[in-house]
């Protein structure tokens, strides 16, 4: 490796290396949360004994119907510590947890395999604000055709 190429690569480890250590490993840290089996569970194991506020100002969309990996975008514009996902239909209730950063914009796009179930699908969103209150959103998706053993 040349040196140029070097002091580059080492510059911008430097400069992520704070990032990294303002995450929170949510696995390492609270790993109930992710043996979970329901919803409430998870969020339990996650937060402790919390009662979300359903806000319109947290919004969660996904088809109505989908197949395969299911195209999930999370919103949000209240100042947030934390935003969790949850779902319903797969054997863990837990999909997600991200940190945050100071000022950090929540419009996260991410797809995820939902069994197919007899039911459809019930897709959470719990956004722990920056003001200790956590608020929620909810969507459901019919997952049709495809399956996710797991």
């Amino acid at each position: 490796m040349n040196r140029r190429k070097f002091l580059t690569l080492s510059a911008v480890a430097a400069l992520m290396l704070p990032i990294a250590a303002l995450a929170t490993d949510y696995r390492a840290e609270k790993p109930d949360t992710w043996k979970a089996k329901t919803v409430d569970e998870a969020v339990k194991a996650l937060y402790g004994d919390v009662t979300p506020i359903e806000s319109s100002d947290v919004h969660i969309k996904a088809p109505k119907v989908a197949t395969g990996a299911v195209p999930v975008r999370i919103q949000t514009n209240i100042k947030a510590k934390s935003v969790a996902f949850f779902q319903d239909v797969n054997p863990e209730s837990a999909v997600g947890v991200w940190s945050v950063p100071e000022d950090g914009i929540v419009d996260y796009h991410l797809k995820i395999k939902l069994r197919q179930s007899d039911k459809p699908a019930v897709l959470s969103v719990i956004v722990e604000g920056l003001d200790g209150k956590f608020y929620t959103a909810h969507t459901s998706v019919t997952v049709a055709g495809a399956t996710c053993e797991g």
